[in-house]
């Protein structure tokens, strides 16, 4: 699987009898994944097969999936009670005989509770479940295009995160070639101190000898180095690899960043400890790019 983003939008529409509606998934950054469902009322069902489809596609983000729903207006959905309206009819007919009322108009007759039926119609128990059937079908055809979405950001992703480590490599080959350096610097350093100190002595020579060696030591580089080195090669594979890569690289950033403060700490060059921080600079930016990988 290539190199997903956690972020993206997908809208999908559909229809079925007399229903239309409208399915948006959107997705956000997340440490964890959680799936979030919003639907019109009557359909509570569908909130679990939302959950179950985010699950079965996702690792990580935060995602919203809303459906809005609508019942198309049908012929003959406003409908007359006859029975009801036969009884008003029986009722005033009587009265009607008698003189004591003139017969009733249509209007009237129709603004009496019960003739006319507004109410919403009732689907049959297969029809619902079919109904719903179709709704998941988008839910889990939004989901699919959010997918996409979340990978077209991750190819881009890749690009940046393949060049930030790039970087960082050339960034390290410098800090070989400077600490190459670091040993004679010392030795200069701490010679021409002691001369300052104590004057030109011939007996001295040894012991500076001796005491850079133990300076030298306590700033050798190599280790970290060599680990940087390694930490790279880890995030091309992991970068080229398959599967989720999001935390494995985000707790690689904190192996890099480890090491990197290591060197800063240990450089005893102005031109080392450039490069250091630059380092520590590109590392930083890696991590917030690898924020956004799931």
């Amino acid at each position: 699987m290539a190199l997903s983003g956690m972020t993206g939008f997908a809208r999908i529409e559909g229809a079925a009898q007399a229903w239309t509606w409208t399915v948006e998934a959107r997705s956000v950054n997340g440490r964890g994944l959680e799936v979030r469902f919003r639907g019109p009322p009557g359909f509570d069902g569908l909130e679990r097969a939302a959950r179950d489809a985010g699950q079965g596609r996702f690792q990580r983000g935060q995602i919203t999936l809303g459906l809005q729903a609508k019942r198309a207006e049908a012929a003959g959905a406003v409908r007359i009670n006859q029975a009801q309206l036969e009884a008003y009819l029986d009722v005033a007919a009587r009265y009607v005989a008698e003189g004591r009322a003139t017969p009733p108009a249509m209007d009237g007759l129709l603004a009496l509770r019960g003739v006319i039926e507004t109410g919403d119609e009732v689907d049959a128990p297969e029809d619902r479940a079919a109904l719903e059937a179709a709704m998941a079908g988008s839910i889990a055809a939004a989901l699919d295009a959010l997918k996409l979405a979340r990978l077209e950001e991750g190819a881009a992703l890749a690009g940046v995160l393949g060049g930030l480590v790039d970087r960082i490599e050339a960034l390290v080959a410098q800090a070989e070639t400077e600490a190459a350096g670091q040993p004679a610097v010392l030795k200069e350093r701490f010679a021409r101190r002691i001369t300052e100190l104590l004057g030109e002595r011939a007996d001295l020579d040894d012991r500076i000898v001796q005491e850079a060696a133990a300076l030298a030591s306590r700033a050798d580089v190599r280790e970290e180095l060599d680990r940087l080195t390694s930490h790279v090669h880890a995030a091309r594979t992991l970068l080229a690899g398959e599967g989720q890569a999001g935390r494995r690289l985000d707790f690689l950033t904190q192996e890099f960043m480890r090491e990197a403060n290591t060197l800063c700490s240990k450089a005893a060059t102005t031109a080392l400890t450039a490069i250091g921080l630059e380092l520590k600079a590109t590392i930083d930016q890696l991590r917030e790019q690898v924020q956004n990988v799931e």
